[in-house]
């Protein structure tokens, strides 16, 4: 099951460094180069996919292998991976034996390293011998697994999945399928969007799982949502249908930051603006209800959703730095371009401080994406037109000074940042003759890989000067 591949680097760019004023349209050029690396060159995909794909000591990658056959569909994901980055060295983590063709299981895709711990947790969908009793895999079907890094292939399930129908949930279990699990910094709480399989008239919502003693038996973790969406298309004013695109906040996961689709005031159209739950230390996750067909899942006791945004464009992944004090996320500007914004994490637009309420970071001329933020607070990464940018936020005197750091030759995405500070990762796609073959019934012959780009506080710092 387990296999290594070495590569040797040889792809170097030396490239020149621009900067652009988040509040003016004037160009400046630094003399200062930064180093982009490619570091995986094996005809395969190496998707990133938004995710903590750094490990903790910052010297491997891990990515899943999608897109390489039949179709883009997760189903088809073939393998999770991980690449050493001084070497290029890649190895399988996990990879089981799969169904190929419209349909696909298991599905094993979108992968995170533990914050402090040599593992991984990635999405798992039906085993080939349970195609027939549970179907194939689908957002509504799939748990969290978690694997070690160290190639050995030692799997632990992490939470149960109960869709029986002949009675109440399982405490502790999920229905239907969690999915872009992230670590709280400490380790000790996982955050999850979640889609339902018992009660399909409720849309995407969020949740979150620790380890208790109480978890069903041969699982690891306790599951609960964290919010209980309306029916879709039942909302009244101010109501949520659909809660997406979460990140924890805080070190300690007592903040999951999220977009919520939210009706209007007009009680027709909707409104697509950022929330945070608030989930206290002390929080029972044991008092969530785990329902049963005819009920949704409800979230424990001590649970508290606090809007920070009236806004019908905020979108993306949003961000928590990592003192918890700020969230940063994606919404238009008054020409319909996502920028980057950031906003106290006790703030709102509302807020009679104008310091508590929303400040525009960028100002692109094409759509933002990808935000990450620095471990020193005072930058967030994002990505626009392909090219990777990075914006000072650390005092008022440089705030919203965005820096280009990447050349105009690539398309890159999937952003991810070093928990040291020291790099940034990215995929790109790249046409590879080898890896030619029939996906979504097209003949395709990109595959993505990873680049690095080196970077430090001295330089950051340097840009300022």
């Amino acid at each position: 099951m387990n296999r290594s591949n070495t590569k040797t680097l040889s792809f170097l760019l030396a490239l020149g460094l621009c900067t652009i004023n988040s509040c003016k349209e004037d160009n400046k050029t630094s003399d200062t180069p930064l180093t982009e690396k490619q570091i995986t060159f094996t005809p395969k995909t190496h998707s990133l996919d938004n995710n903590d794909n750094f490990s903790p000591d910052g010297k491997y990658l891990c990515y899943d292998t999608r897109g390489m056959v039949f179709n883009t569909n997760l189903a088809n994901s073939k393998s999770i991976e991980k690449v050493e980055i001084a070497t290029g060295k890649e190895t399988v983590l996990w990879e089981p034996e799969s169904v190929s063709g419209e349909n696909g299981a298991p599905g094993v895709a979108a992968v995170s390293y533990h914050p402090t711990e040599n593992k991984v947790i990635f999405i798992h969908g039906p085993l080939l011998e349970e195609v027939d009793e549970r179907g194939y895999y689908d957002i509504r079907n799939r748990t969290g697994v978690i694997v070690s890094a160290d190639g050995s292939g030692v799997v632990t399930k992490v939470d149960m999945r109960d869709a029986s129908a002949d009675g109440p949930t399982i405490f502790g279990a999920q229905r239907g399928g969690t999915h872009r699990h992230e670590f709280s910094r400490d380790g000790k709480r996982i955050g999850f969007t979640y889609d339902d399989f018992l009660q399909q008239d409720y849309d995407r919502t969020i949740g979150y799982m620790e380890p208790h003693e109480n978890a069903p038996k041969g699982y690891t973790n306790y599951f609960t949502v964290l919010l209980k969406p309306v029916k879709k298309g039942s909302s009244k004013p101010g109501e949520i249908e659909k809660a997406y695109g979460d990140s924890w906040v805080d070190h300690k996961g007592t903040k999951r930051a999220f977009i919520g689709k939210v009706r209007a005031a007009n009680g027709v159209d909707y409104e697509t603006s950022l929330f945070v739950a608030e989930i206290p230390d002390t929080t029972d996750i044991t008092t969530a209800d785990s329902g049963d067909k005819d009920t949704y899942p409800l979230p424990p006791k001590g649970i508290k959703i606090r809007r920070l945004t009236h806004s019908t464009s905020d979108e993306g992944i949003v961000r928590g730095s990592y003192d918890g004090k700020r969230i940063a996320y994606l919404s238009n500007d008054k020409n319909g371009i996502q920028q980057v914004y950031v906003i106290p994490t006790d703030g709102s637009d509302t807020h009679e401080n104008i310091e508590k309420r929303p400040k525009k970071v960028t100002n692109y001329k094409s759509d933002a994406s990808n935000i990450r933020w620095h471990v020193s607070d005072d930058w967030v990464f994002s990505i626009s037109h392909g090219k990777v940018y990075a914006s000072t936020i650390g005092n008022l005197t440089d705030f919203g000074k965005t820096f280009l750091l990447t050349p105009e030759d690539l398309e890159r995405g999937n952003l991810v940042a070093a928990p040291k500070g020291d790099m940034l990762a990215y995929k790109v796609n790249l046409i590879d003759k080898n890896s030619e073959r029939v996906i979504d019934g097209a003949v395709q012959n990109e595959v993505a890989q990873i680049f690095i780009l080196e970077i430090n506080d001295d330089y950051l710092k340097g840009l300022l000067n």
